[in-house]
């Protein structure tokens, strides 16, 4: 690098090392000096000089020709390096070949921004590398092509070159890549004879930003001679984004009495352009605030960072003195770094002003009336309470509480939640006659607690003064209900029990009177002045109106007041079992075959609607069968079955069978019940069972019943 430091300081300190840099040197064929550094001007103007090369060959340089990377650019044969028109975007450096007769060479102008100028020695040394150029002896220099989006017609245009330092004679250039013969297809073409790069449309760096295209070298033939190698194009921005907020809607709090300087919120816009130019280099600011008091200057925002502050005191940060909660800024996004030049996007910034619980809850008055007929429930009045916080938060919603006055928790309070009133309410009916006024002790507080400084004073407690009024209340049995057992079949006119009701109406003296108000059987009455019950017909536990042995009636208390009240007992009537009811029989039908194997008829079950004792076990017996021999028998299965055999198998004909059925109780009772047994004819699965005959078992057994009758009435 010796050599390219002292080109370093023969340019930037030529008044420091002018011997040294005069100093005549033996002649080495090409470029004198290699490397050039300049500084980049606003605008490299047409035909104005920018530097000088000098090239030797040592024999005359006859035939020197030089090819510039940039087509903007060209060296004249004195070795003048111009611009062909105005350009203000080239790149970070420019290649130059030159060739002679005799010799060819190749020279670099790396571009420098204006601190680059100023940098460190090493930064500059390495700009080469930086640059991703080799130092060695290329065939091919594909130099990097910058050109800048949005470009007008006419196309195609010229945006860089290609050179082999070899020469062109014989050879073709060939291009390829993306944006060449891969989609996006056409934007890209070289000159096959001489490199020139020609761009054919309009490109947009926010749609593709770099391209990375590759060329090579072919004979005639197509074969490769040199290459590939890579050629970047990089598409240069424009500012043709306007910064945008995508991240809406924005919406800070910030709690009042908050210390100035407090962060609410942060604004972020977005811009589609180069993140490192200006052109996407953004800086906000307030438009406009929205009340505009009490400050028309509440908020401050961080130009580069977008971060909202307050900036009023804390005192001016009140929300209850405000005329508005909510603040509405209008926020500008410039681009350019938020020089004149640049684009703008505005958003709207909602602010609200939190409330923090500084203002104790404080009744209205002092004493509230309230008036209530004794004997009711529910609420009696409602309390009203004043808060300046915000009705939106715990900071405003009341919660009251009885702190004196109810020990017999008769009294609840509980909260609106649309008025915030304190309702209070009568939960267990007031007696006239015990109290007829009440005095209770009502405190207010917030869901949330108060901040330090600020406590609950006396107007955050308030009296409320209850009269109760006098009602006339009907008598009341005692007990209620009222139980009794009796025994079913008990005489018409047995005394069931005397009721009893009081008034409670202690102060008035008034008279009952009795009725009977419900008595679903009819079975009872009632003495209006005494209360005795007695029956008026017998009561039957078995009746439909008994449900569980128990019947139920009710009656009336009516007192002498104006209007009369009533009160309402009910009275239940367990009924004891007596063996009042026979047992039945099922079933009453049964069907054999004439010539069946299973003689086993049926089997017989008895119910009995008494109660146990007076039910099962069941005896189970036949009638005394007529004729030389028995046909059936009966035998006894359970407490409640039995069974009916045939000894013998039978005529086609029908059959009745007395049997009777004894049940359990004392006295027991019995039933006799005639079982119908059908003799049928089967064949082929088939019953039939037409009557064929007469019944001749069921005539024998009336002729015998007479015969015994007849024979008992002479005994």
């Amino acid at each position: 690098k010796e050599w390219m430091l002292k080109v370093y300081f023969c340019f930037f300190f030529p008044q420091v090392l002018l011997l040294a840099c005069a100093e005549d040197l033996e002649c080495v064929p090409g470029f004198q000096q290699k490397v050039f550094y300049i500084e980049k001007p606003f605008e490299f103007r047409e035909d104005r000089l920018i530097l000088n090369l000098k090239f030797d060959d040592c024999q005359g340089n006859n035939k020197l020709n030089f090819e510039v990377s940039n087509p903007d650019f060209r060296v004249e044969l004195d070795g003048n390096l111009v611009a062909l028109k105005n350009v203000s975007e080239v790149g970070r450096a420019l290649f130059v070949h030159a060739r002679s007769e005799h010799a060819e060479d190749m020279a670099e102008i790396f571009i420098l921004e204006a601190n680059e100028k100023r940098g460190a020695l090493k930064e500059i040394l390495k700009l080469e590398g930086n640059l991703g150029i080799p130092r060695q002896k290329r065939a091919i220099l594909a130099t990097p092509i910058l050109i800048p989006e949005n470009q007008r017609p006419p196309f195609p245009r010229l945006v860089g070159k290609v050179i082999r330092s070899e020469g062109t004679e014989g050879v073709k250039f060939r291009l390829s890549g993306k944006g060449v013969d891969q989609d996006p297809k056409g934007i890209f073409r070289i000159n096959e004879m001489n490199g020139d790069v020609s761009v054919t449309r309009t490109l947009d760096r926010e749609a593709i930003a770099n391209y990375e295209l590759e060329v090579e070298v072919v004979d005639m033939n197509g074969k490769t001679l040199d290459g590939p190698v890579r050629l970047d194009v990089s598409v240069i921005d424009q500012n043709d984004n306007r910064p945008m907020f995508k991240e809406g809607p924005y919406v800070g709090h910030v709690m009042e009495g908050s210390a100035t300087g407090t962060t609410v919120m942060r604004m972020a816009a977005f811009d589609a352009d180069d993140a490192g130019t200006d052109n996407a280099l953004l800086r906000y600011n307030i438009l406009r605030q929205t009340p505009t008091k009490p400050s028309p200057n509440m908020f401050y925002i961080d130009p580069e960072k977008g971060d909202i502050v307050t900036v009023v005191s804390p005192a001016l940060l009140d929300r209850e003195t405000m005329e508005s909660p909510k603040y509405e800024l209008v926020i500008e996004a410039k681009d350019m770094g938020g020089m004149d030049v640049g684009l703008t996007g505005t958003a709207t910034a909602t602010i609200l002003i939190d409330d923090k619980n500084d203002h104790a809850p404080e009744f209205t008055k002092k004493e509230f009336q309230a008036t209530v007929k004794e004997g009711v429930t529910g609420v009696i009045v409602n309390l009203t309470v004043g808060d300046r916080d915000d009705p939106a938060t715990g900071a405003w919603r009341a919660v009251y509480s009885i702190i004196n006055g109810n020990p017999g928790q008769s009294f609840e309070i509980h909260t609106n939640p649309q008025t915030n009133e304190g309702m209070l309410s009568v939960v267990k009916p007031l007696d006239y006659e015990i109290s007829a006024f009440h005095t209770l002790l009502i405190k207010v507080e917030n869901e949330d607690p108060l901040i330090p400084d600020i406590t609950y004073g006396p107007s955050s407690t308030a009296t409320v003064q209850i009269t109760v009024e006098d009602v006339n209340e009907g008598p009341v049995f005692h007990p209620n209900p009222m139980a009794v057992t009796k025994q079913e079949n008990i005489p018409v006119g047995s005394v069931v029990l005397t009721v009893n009701a009081t008034d409670p109406d202690t102060l008035q003296h008034q008279t009952i009177r009795y009725s009977v108000y419900k008595d679903p059987a009819g079975w009872l009455e009632i003495n209006p002045t005494n209360g005795t019950v007695g029956t008026t017909a017998v009561l039957d536990r078995e009746s439909p109106f008994v449900h569980n042995n128990v019947y139920t009636a009710l009656f009336l208390a009516i007192d002498s007041g104006n209007p009369p009240a009533t009160g309402t007992g009910t009275l239940h009537i367990t009924l004891e079992d007596v063996n009042d009811n026979v047992p039945s029989l099922y079933p009453t039908l049964a069907k054999v075959c004439d010539d069946a194997k299973d003689l086993r008829v049926v089997v017989l079950g008895a119910s009995d609607k008494d109660l146990h004792p007076n039910t099962d076990p069941f005896k189970f017996e036949l009638s005394k069968q007529s004729g030389p021999e028995k046909l059936w028998r009966i035998n006894r299965l359970n407490n409640t079955h039995a069974q009916v055999i045939l000894l013998q198998n039978l005529k086609k004909a029908n059959y009745n069978i007395p049997i009777s059925v004894t049940d359990s109780g004392k006295p027991p009772l019995t039933n006799t019940t005639e079982l119908r047994l059908q003799v049928c004819t089967c064949k082929k699965s088939k019953m039939d069972c037409s009557a064929s005959d007469a019944l001749h078992i069921s005539l024998t057994l009336i002729l015998l019943s007479l015969l015994s009758l007849f024979c008992k009435s002479f005994a």
